[in-house]
């Protein structure tokens, strides 16, 4: 694409940047020195960009992501412009209470890309997304029917570049050869602390050429449209590497403090403001001022070119499907956000004659099984491959074509040691579209190093779905640095994130089915290292209630709830309370996921742990959290120890007969007190999705 500019173009970058400090002034709140120095290489990228204001789910758009999220004033000045769904009334309500312009990007506002705020996760989001593209890109194109040949642009500043996930993630890119990843580094040399001389001197595009990036400059990036794009075509044409341009900026150019950390987060003065209109030719009296010819521009530059490539790959799309009927069937269904008919009947079935096996092992059964019909199905581990078991049989590698280890129609990707990239990358991959449904596997433990992924996966509602395996103090030796204690009272506690903990092969397969159907939550699949027994009472249905009664009896003087690994245990225990001489008959409930379990009615939920009988939790991990449940609780609020998995699990006396000494002793406190289910709140809990 050649690119002509002329006065105009100054013009509609005065308006990005006048508005974008607009509305930062109205709320008297806000980051307007970014907005001011990027917004140059804002209208480049969009005069490059294929876009369509009026299908924001047409899947060959060109992608933006805004990773220095806190300069969301000129994501929002740019939408406006283009014909988004952003008024000149929205802008008005920059940060305000219910607005559709709040102080950060989110996922779920129409044309933003992804949910940005948290530094460095924005640009290893868009490695997700140039990932997806490139496979979506390698699975559906065919000589003379290119269906997906879209880039992924990138700003960023320097924060981003300093947090660590960015580091894991870009290189990761770089190793793929992501030629379709284009980042704009705003480098103004100013974080919130002051000059970035006080933490912050590496040389940056070496570290990036070190990750197999190319690398590029562009000196005067406050007013040089010409080098910024000849930059950016020059990135387009290299197809084997993402590309990293440093821009040179001024934070907060024009203003008064220009160059300083004064403009990086606070409104302008009112008299700066003023003169900064008059500085590129705007009434200073005059706010929220758009010229018509700006918006004609970006109609004509911007919006109908768009528009006009999203009709011309509806039709390409047509003839594609006349030529290619099962493929185009199955992208079909998949743009229409529908899974295959009928894939869960490929869940296994287990019987309780079956043998006891791992759920990790069942879920790599799973996995084997489901995978062939489940294209959408995209995941790897982070370099625990062998011991999460989350590669199958089948499966080529997401590799580049000239690496010899696989090619970009390949579903297993290998994110290396990288569990926080890992987890950035899936909500990329989710965000793309085309109903991908991203895994990836590490411990339980080491989940918690993705913590900032897995809370913005919750908040942007992307369906991702870790699998955890190595669960809890029964994965042994590696000891307390590996054994999971306080992991899923804190994922727990993430609004919005399923978090499974299943018992046996039919509970596995219910996580699974819940994980791959959820609409806009994403999924963690807690699993054992050691071998479970299948269950005789466990169901697949009644486990997609988030819990249920595995063991009942008449007349109960005792509930036991609890989870994975442990209520095979549970159910021995009652076994012994029952065999007693003055006998303790006992409920044994699993509870495979609080959020599901949350989401039933309150009538199903107090059937399940009624009134009038004594609730004991019992899980070997903290006891946070289940006082939502349970009058008691048995657990371990303390670090695990290095030993035998048996030998830990005896250490802490999680054993049938130690289960039951302390259910006795809570059965006989109870005894004669009246008692309501903990259920039953004047403010009940209310679990809401986003």
């Amino acid at each position: 694409m050649s690119v002509q500019f002329s006065d105009i173009d100054k013009l509609a970058v005065s308006t990005l940047r006048l508005l974008s400090v607009d509305q930062v002034s109205k709320a008297n709140s806000g980051h307007p020195g970014a907005p001011l120095g990027l917004a140059p290489t804002a209208h480049v990228l969009l005069r490059h960009m294929h876009l369509n204001p009026t299908n924001l789910d047409w899947i060959n758009r060109d992608r933006f992501v805004l990773s220095n999220g806190h300069a969301c004033a000129l994501l929002y000045s740019m939408l406006h412009l283009c014909g988004y769904d952003f008024s000149i009334e929205d802008l008005k309500q920059f940060r305000q209470i219910d607005s559709k312009t709040p102080g950060h990007p989110e996922f779920e506002l129409p044309g933003v890309e992804l949910t940005t705020g948290p530094l460095g996760q924005g640009i290893s989001n868009a490695v997700g997304i140039a990932i997806a593209q490139e496979n979506f890109a390698a699975t559906y194109n065919k000589p003379g029917y290119t269906l997906s040949d879209s880039f992924t642009y990138v700003l960023l500043g320097d924060g981003c570049l300093q947090e660590g996930v960015s580091s894991e993630a870009c290189s990761l890119a770089g190793h793929l050869k992501l030629g379709n990843l284009i980042a704009f580094y705003d480098d103004n040399h100013i974080t919130i602390d002051g000059s970035t001389s006080f933490s912050f001197d590496e040389d940056v595009l070496k570290r990036y050429e070190a990750y197999g990036w190319e690398v590029m400059t562009v000196e005067k990036g406050d007013a040089d449209l010409e080098s910024i794009n000849r930059a950016l075509e020059s990135a387009k044409k290299n197809k084997d590497k993402p590309t990293i341009i440093k821009v040179t900026t001024t934070i907060g150019f024009g203003s008064l403090n220009q160059g300083t950390a004064g403009v990086h987060g606070a409104a302008l003065k009112p008299d700066d403001v003023k003169q900064l209109k008059k500085k590129f030719g705007f009434n200073p009296d005059k706010f929220f001022t758009v010229p018509q010819e700006v918006y004609d521009f970006y109609k004509k530059s911007v919006v109908e070119p768009g528009v006009k490539a999203n009709q011309q790959w509806d039709e390409l799309f047509r003839n594609y499907r006349e030529k290619f009927p099962q493929l185009g069937m199955e992208l079909d269904r998949r743009l229409r956000g529908e899974l295959p008919k009928n894939w869960e009947q490929k869940l296994p079935v287990f019987k309780p004659t079956d043998s006891a096996v791992a759920t990790r092992k069942i879920s790599e059964l799973v996995l084997e099984n489901i995978y062939p019909v489940l294209p959408e199905l995209i995941g790897g581990s982070a370099d625990l491959t062998p011991s999460n078991l989350t590669r199958t049989k089948t499966a080529i590698d997401f590799q580049p074509p000239s690496s010899g280890l696989g090619d970009y129609s390949g579903r297993y990707i290998r994110y290396g040691i990288r569990e926080h990239g890992m987890g950035a990358i899936m909500n990329g991959i989710s965000a793309f579209g085309a109903n991908y449904k991203p895994y990836g596997g590490t411990f339980l433990n080491f989940v918690s190093y993705a913590a900032g992924a897995v809370r913005l996966a919750a908040l942007s509602g992307h369906t991702v779905i870790w699998v955890a395996t190595h669960d809890s103090i029964g994965l042994g030796e590696d000891g307390p640095t590996h054994q999971p204690i306080e992991t899923l009272t804190h994922l727990r506690a993430i609004p919005n994130l399923h978090v499974w903990r299943p018992a046996d092969g039919n509970e596995t397969n219910a996580a699974y089915k819940a994980a791959i159907e959820a609409k806009g939550s994403p999924s963690i699949i807690a699993l054992s290292r050691q071998n479970l027994p299948q269950l005789e009472g466990s169901c697949k249905d009644k486990s997609t209630k988030g819990a249920y009664v595995v063991q009942d009896v008449e007349n109960p003087d005792l509930i036991i709830a609890s989870t994975g690994s442990e209520v095979h245990l549970c159910i021995e225990a009652a076994k012994i309370l029952a065999s007693k001489p003055s006998p303790i008959k006992v409920r044994v409930v699993s509870m495979p996921d609080f959020m599901t379990f949350d989401c039933q009615s309150e009538e199903y939920r107090v059937s399940v742990l009624p009134d009038g009988i004594p609730i004991l939790s019992v899980e070997v991990a903290a006891t946070s959290g289940w006082g939502k449940y349970s009058h008691e609780h048995f657990g371990i609020d303390r670090f695990g120890c290095s030993g035998k998995g048996p030998d830990v699990y005896k250490f802490f006396d999680f054993v049938p007969e130690g289960i039951a000494k302390r259910a006795e002793k809570v059965a006989d406190y109870y005894k004669g007190k009246t008692l309501y289910s903990p259920i039953k709140k004047a403010l009940p809990f209310k679990s809401t999705n986003v």
